[in-house]
Parts: C-alpha cells; structure tokens; sequence
C-alpha cells in the first residue's frame, strides 16, 4: 500500500480532505483496512451488510450518515478507510478485475474520467428537484457519455478570506481612501485585490497583502475562469487551450502579484496550501484565497483567531469564478448489491446536512449549506454558495491524464512565471505543446 501524502502540494490530487487533522491516524487506519472489506467477489455476501470504501476525511464526512442508515435500515455499514493513494490503488486493482470488494467507493472528482466505464449508471437519483438541489458543476461532472456515475456528497471552492481587523480600522480605512479614492473593503475585482494587496504590504512589519501559490495549480485555473475562458486547459471537446487569451491574462495576474507588484512574501515558488495557510494563521498576510472549510479550522491560538471575515472568490472580467473540489459516491457496475448501494448512495443525498456538523462541514446540497449560512460559525457557507453557484464557476476538464498534466506541466509552467521578467504567452505556448503531447 501507499502511504498518504500530508504535505499540502498533494491537495490538488485529494481535493479538500488534504489539510485535515489527524493525517497519520488516517494513514494508521488506512493501513490497517487493506485487509478488510468483505469478499473477494463483489462486496460483502450477507444481504443486511454493506461495505463502503472512503478516504480517511471522508469517514468523518459520512459517519452520521451511516448511523442514521443503519438505524433506519437495521444494515451493518462497514466503512473501509484508506489513504489517498491507498483508495485510489484499491479502486484501480478491484474495478479492474470486475471483483471488487465494496458495494460503493467514494470518487474523487479527477477520477471519474479513469473509472467512469467500471461504474454503475445512478440516472434515477437524479431527479429534476436533485439537479436543481446541487450545484450545476457537479451536475456536469457526476455525468459521463449520457450517464450520471457518481452522487457529489461534498464540495468545496476556493473564497476569499480577510483581515477584519485590518479592513475595519478607522485609520486604515481613512488611508486607503485617501490613496486609492474608494472604501476599503473585501475586493471583488482583480484590480480591488492587487490595490489592497498593494496597500497592506509591509515588510518592515512582517506583512505582506496577500500569497501567491506556485506550487499549486487551482488558484490559477480559477483565474482562468474569471478571465471568461470556456474552460481550463482543454475545452468541451479535447482541445488544448492552456494558451488562449484568458489563460494568458489569468497567469500575468496571478504572476503579476509577485513579480511586479511584491505583494507576497518570498519563495512564493515553493508555496503550497500548507504554508499559505499558515501565513494567513499567524497574521503574515492580509488577504488569502484559500478554501472555505477552512474557516472553521483557525487554530484558538492563531494570531487571526476571531479576527477572520469571508467573501466571495474575487472576480474577473466573467466575475467570480472557482475551481470545485468535490467528491462522488459510486457503486461498481455488475455489483452484486446494487439496490441496496443505490439505496445508501440516495441516502447520502438525503441526510447530506449531517455531515456539516463532522470536523471538516461540508456538504454537496445548495439547501444544506443554505440551512447553516446564517448561524454564527459558518459564516463562510454564504460566500462558498456564491462562489459555487456563479456562472464562470466550471469542473476541472474530463480527462484519464489531468494528473500528469498537473505535474509534469501545469506547475512547473507556474513556477516559471513566478521569476520577473517570465514571457507568459511563450510559457503557455510551450505548455500547450506539452500537453498536446500527452493527450494525443
């Protein structure tokens, strides 16, 4: 088995479960769970028992509702939990050999195009009021050659996270107005976000306005989407469009941020979630975009704690735009229990708010996190909802080879342009001819 990756430069592979606590117990558990899991031959044999294999951050997410199924049901859930790379290698080994042994397996969105033709059609849970109910990426994304394969349980979106004790001093927001002639307040252009990245950077103080993420890829693919391109990196039908316009616009923005403008702190080549967060945490930043489970895991004893207000992913010339990290439930195709699999999945549907009261809180229901937008503590669902439903907002494109394209392209083409005087449209140009490469 793999070991799991703990480090955040693996949170574009594990969506949003990558930067939970208790990453080792999961890798102990994980571990310990190769073994389990049933039979050989398709899931467990008894008819009241139901195997479900999940990431370890989706054990927490999916144990409420499992006890609500159980007791309503009298089924015995057992679920297997692995680490990422774990899940992911069992996934390949048992779909591939037509015996897996689970009855329903949670999907992480980047692999639906790998197993898509190994999994069981879902059609008839989604009905008009559940398509209506989540958000219209995952719709799209749940759905390959005219088939729904996957039910998004949980999701999550890049939002925008601020200073409030910054953004709401009299003295600050006196000197702002002054020097740029409009309120301080959370941006939602990209010329607001560079002006007040501008404003609050402060070396001396140990302060800069905002980080710039070189070692990850979805902030900039999310810029992609504000600058109104169709898509990122490939279009609806294949086509490599890494160079178009609006990548190259997207990418001297971000860049732009460190090269120009000195906005963020040094390094930012190497920076990955983990270290922008902690940035934010200890007050070294004013603003981050940074994912909105987030907000409810700052530390009591960060320097920011309490101090933390939440918007909306800012916005291009297509307005606000984010790149979702959701997860699917799915069943094997030709599983021997597949009633009872669908019956669980439609289940997770159903009592998806419970899983918002778990250590990570999300859900995939515009209605659960609607429910909980306005309770103190949860202030971020209302910018989530925004962001998730705005019109630019679009799954990362439907490919076997995304995670190559990942690595072996899309952030070193980043980390290139995060060096002053980086020619952006001659970096996407080469990058357009390596994927090219890869997808042909």
């Amino acid at each position: 088995m793999s070991g799991t990756r703990t480090t955040a430069r693996g949170w574009h592979r594990r969506g949003f479960l990558g930067l939970t606590a208790g990453a080792g117990a999961a890798a102990l558990l994980g571990t310990s769970a190769c073994g389990a899991g049933g039979t050989s031959g398709g899931g467990s044999s008894d008819a009241k028992t139901l195997t479900v294999a999940c990431e370890g951050g989706g054990k927490t997410e999916l144990q409420p509702v499992v006890d609500k199924f159980q007791q309503a049901t009298g089924t015995t859930v057992t679920l297997v939990e692995l680490p990422y790379e774990g899940l992911f290698n069992r996934l390949t080994s048992e779909l591939s050999s037509g015996k897996p042994s689970f009855d329903v397996c949670a999907i992480d969105a980047v692999w639906i195009p790998l197993f898509a033709n190994k999994l069981a059609p879902l059609d008839g849970l989604f009905t008009d009021a559940v398509k209506a109910d989540l958000f219209p990426a995952l719709v799209q994304e749940a759905q390959v050659d005219g088939h729904f394969i996957g039910m998004p349980v949980w999701t999550n979106s890049e939002i925008l996270f601020y200073r409030k004790d910054l953004f709401e001093d009299p003295g600050e927001k006196a000197a702002f107005q002054k020097k740029y002639g409009y309120p301080l307040a959370p941006p939602t252009t990209w010329q607001q976000f560079t002006d007040i990245a501008t404003f609050f950077t402060r070396p001396q103080q140990k302060l800069w306005g905002t980080d710039v993420k070189g070692a990850v890829e979805t902030e900039w693919l999310a810029h992609v989407l504000q600058a109104g391109s169709p898509g990122v990196i490939l279009d609806d039908n294949g086509a490599v469009i890494v160079d178009n316009a609006q990548h190259v616009a997207a990418l001297a923005f971000y860049a732009d941020l460190n090269n120009k403008h000195k906005v963020a702190p040094t390094g930012a080549a190497q920076t990955d979630w983990n270290a922008a967060q902690n940035l934010f945490n200890q007050g070294q930043t004013a603003m981050t975009r940074f994912w909105a489970h987030a907000y409810r895991q700052i530390p009591k004893d960060a320097k920011v704690a309490g101090k933390v207000g939440a918007a909306p992913m800012i916005g291009g010339t297509a307005g606000v735009a984010g790149i979702p990290g959701p997860w699917y439930l799915s069943a094997p195709k030709g599983g021997a229990k597949a009633d009872l699999a669908q019956k669980f999945i439609k289940a997770a549907y159903d009592d998806n708010a419970l899983s918002i009261d778990t250590t990570l809180g999300l859900a995939a229901r515009k209605s659960a996190y609607q429910q909980y937008a306005a309770k103190p503590g949860f202030e971020s669902f209302g910018p989530l909802l925004a962001t998730l439903n705005a019109s630019a907002t679009r799954a990362r494109p439907a490919t076997p080879h995304w995670q190559r394209i990942v690595d072996s392209v899309l952030v070193p083409t980043i980390q290139k342009a995060l060096t002053p005087g980086a020619d952006y449209a001659a970096l996407l140009r080469a990058a357009r001819t390596q994927i090219e490469g890869i997808v042909k």
